[in-house]
Formats: structure tokens, sequence, C-alpha cells
């Protein structure tokens, strides 16, 4: 978890005028060279070779960190505000697909590791930290919810009941189809397939074909007989 990092209300409105302004530029020689000269000194920090095009927003770019040659494409919106303890990192060659949602919400870590490609349009939201490893592949529509209503007390209304934060795990080389939702407390282990439209409530082992509602694990990917992949994604 970062150091946190208390910013004045003038900083603030600051970074929200500036981008406001380059989230409008075009994705041309001019933005480009714009957001890239600027933004270095508003994010917590950002490496190079960084491109981010028009129309993405950012709050709280002060707990927003990325590696080198990282592409966020347009309409994404990364959300850090909610508590100056929160991290979002992308590392190295993240790729974020058009209209992709960060929430960081309470005092939450979000890690992206190298080379991960993250689809249009998929959900990643906290509380709970939530890591993704290296070379991933998470399909459009999919989303990562590490928090769930708790719901025990019949007498309270859900909403005031609070929620859990028991965090989220993706391992390296995992694979996500389209649609898929993966839920609190949950471990995807390292090499595993999860098929389209699947929802993960339970940890996934290593190396693992997991399809259903509620994901089930129906092969193992260390068995020599190869499943036809038009029935993953």
């Amino acid at each position: 978890m970062r150091t946190p990092k208390h910013l004045p209300k003038w900083k603030k409105v600051q970074e929200s005028l500036i981008f406001n302004l380059l989230r409008g530029m075009p994705t041309s020689f001019l933005g480009n060279r714009l957001r890239s000269s600027i933004y270095p000194h508003i994010f917590y920090s950002i490496g190079k070779r960084v491109c981010i095009q028009y129309g993405v927003e950012f709050i709280e770019p002060s707990c927003i960190k990325f590696g080198n040659d990282v592409r966020i494409c347009r309409f994404a919106n990364i959300d850090a505000s909610g508590h100056p303890n929160n991290l979002i990192y992308l590392a190295d060659e993240v790729i974020f697909s058009y209209g992709v949602d960060i929430q960081a919400l309470i005092n939450t870590s979000i890690y992206i590791g190298d080379r991960t490609f993250i689809g249009p349009y998929v959900t990643i939201a906290g509380p709970g930290d939530i890591s993704i490893g290296k070379n991933c592949l998470i399909a459009a529509h999919s989303g990562i919810f590490a928090n769930n209503h708790i719901y025990s007390d019949p007498a309270q209304p859900i909403g005031l009941q609070g929620v859990t934060r028991l965090g989220i795990t993706i391992e390296d080389d995992c694979w996500l189809g389209s649609g898929v939702k993966v839920l609190d407390g949950v471990t995807i282990g390292n090499g595993s397939v999860i098929g389209a439209g699947s929802i993960v409530t339970k940890n996934i082992p290593p190396f693992s074909i997991a399809v259903g509602v509620p994901a089930r694990v129906i092969k193992s990917r260390n068995n020599k007989e190869i499943i036809n992949s038009t029935k993953i994604c």
C-alpha cells in the first residue's frame, strides 16, 4: 500500500481543470504530446512511452501509477478516489481497451501485471485488494468485483449492513472469456481458462478450464487431450 499523499483543495481543482482540457483533445500528435508532457506532473508516477487517448477520465491521479509502454484507449475511467492510501498500478505494457472502468473505492490496491490485456467495457472494482498477474487476457464485458453486500440481518436495509472485502487474485497467464464475473474472495490459479459467461465464486486450481454458473472445473490443461477453444470463448 502506498504512503498517504494528501493534496490541498486548490491542487485537486487544478488537476480537474487540466484533465478536462486534455481528455477532450483528439489522439493526434499535438494531443499526445501535451498529455505525455503534462501528465507526469500529476500522477503518482508514470513510465516511458505511455499512450493515453482522448476521452479517458482519471479521478485522484496522485494515486495512479503507470509502468512503461502502457496504452489506455478512449473513454476508459480510472477512479482511485475514496481514500489517500489507494493505489492503482498498471505495470509494463498493460493495455486497456475502450470503456474499461476501474474503481478503487476505499483503501484499495489494484495491481495489473506486465503485458496483461483488459478488453472493452471490463469493470474492476474494490474495496477489496485486486491483483491480476502477467500475460493475462480479460475479455469484453467481464467484471471483477472484490466486494459483496452483507445481508444477514433482515431487519436492516442491505445497503446499511456493509460489504466484505476479501480481495481477488488472478495469477499469471489466465484467460477470462467474454462476460465472466469474478466475485470477492476468489483466487484463479496460474494458466487457467474461464469460459464465457461463467461466474467464479470459488477458487480455481492452476491450469484449469472452468465453465458455468457457478463456474466448475471441467478439465485440466495438463492433460494431453485438447478441448475445442470455440467452447470457451
